[in-house]
């Protein structure tokens, strides 16, 4: 295992209703990360993310595309310290 760190990223667009938060998941449960997705009220979706650096790396890769019914504007970064405190990747309301 490489570095193992956290992120918080709110992603702006198109980003509700189209499948972001399950397509979050998908991605990150292939990746081996735990964490969450959730929406915002302002529209937004919110993802807190841990594990290896590389896989992290590969999410937020994800997280700008989305799936196809999206449109991705923004994605806004904080990295964090790990916690570990995650047993899966899950999708809240």
């Amino acid at each position: 295992m490489g570095e193992m760190v956290a992120f918080r990223a709110k992603v702006n667009g198109r980003v509700q209703g189209v499948y972001y938060r399950a397509f979050t998941r998908q991605s990150a449960d292939r990746l081996g990360i735990r964490g969450y997705a959730r929406n915002l009220r302002d529209g937004s979706v919110e993802v807190y993310a841990e594990g290896d650096r590389k896989q992290l790396d590969r999410l937020l890769s994800d997280l700008k595309q989305g799936p196809p019914a999206a449109r991705v504007d923004n994605v806004e970064i904080t990295w964090l310290d790990y916690t570990g405190g995650y047993r899966d990747f899950s999708v809240t309301v």
